[in-house]
């Protein structure tokens, strides 16, 4: 009667432990699914805020770009297209991360395979979700900027190599999956030199690839006119 009693209490104990691990295992299934992110989400973050057409219908204060800062930015996005991410100096990718400062961007948390540059399972809605964001109506014809960046373990030169490897995995996707010309699709890597939060060097959310629309070739055209 006592083994009974024994043998009935270890099977609740061990019912209780595998049900906590089931709602553990399923939270953590959520926190990775809210961690990807919507076609929607991409493009509301990556159209360039409208200005309005008349000054007088306007609330807020204008903002007038500068034409000649405008051929400039235009210029350089045109020498950059279609280069290799290797060929990329430090000057060169310093030259990039001043443009983008006040361009339409969004981060991706995009996780990799360990040591890696193949895309994870669970990442590709997110990189999915961005092949169809990018060929909308509303973002097609402009020139993107994809940077891979790393958190801050392992060396300088390491980190680099990872971070090109990466942001040319997401292009070649993009590519090949969604036809998007490879022109359009500016890659950089800058390893663990830009991290989102410094302060937490080795935090997940330093491991992320940055897409920044630089030009939209359409309302240039429309500009143009």
């Amino acid at each position: 009667m006592a083994n009974f009693s024994v043998t009935k209490t270890l099977t609740a104990i061990v019912s209780v432990a595998a049900l906590g691990a089931a709602i553990g295992l399923s939270a953590g299934t959520a926190l990775a699914q809210e961690r990807n992110v919507t076609e929607d989400q991409i493009i509301r973050a990556l159209v360039p805020e409208k200005k309005p057409l008349t000054r007088g219908l306007s609330v807020g204060p204008q903002q007038t770009v500068d034409p000649t800062v405008a051929a400039a930015e235009s210029k350089l996005v045109q020498k950059f297209r279609g280069r290799s991410t290797r060929s990329l100096s430090i000057a060169e990718r310093e030259e990039i991360a001043t443009i983008v400062k006040d361009k339409p961007k969004i981060d991706l948390e995009i996780n990799f395979d360990y040591n890696s540059a193949d895309i994870s399972a669970k990442s590709l809605p997110s990189v999915q979700a961005l092949g169809r964001a990018l060929t909308n109506n509303d973002l097609k014809g402009s020139t993107f900027v994809v940077a891979g960046h790393t958190d801050a373990a392992g060396g300088e030169a390491y980190n680099q190599d990872l971070s090109e490897r990466r942001a040319d995995a997401i292009k070649r996707y993009l590519v090949d999956k969604y036809g998007i010309n490879g022109t359009d699709l500016v890659t950089v890597g800058y390893g663990k030199s830009k991290l989102k939060d410094p302060s937490q060097p080795l935090a997940e959310v330093n491991r992320r690839v940055q897409v920044v629309n630089m030009e939209n070739k359409a309302t240039a055209s429309n500009a143009s006119k």
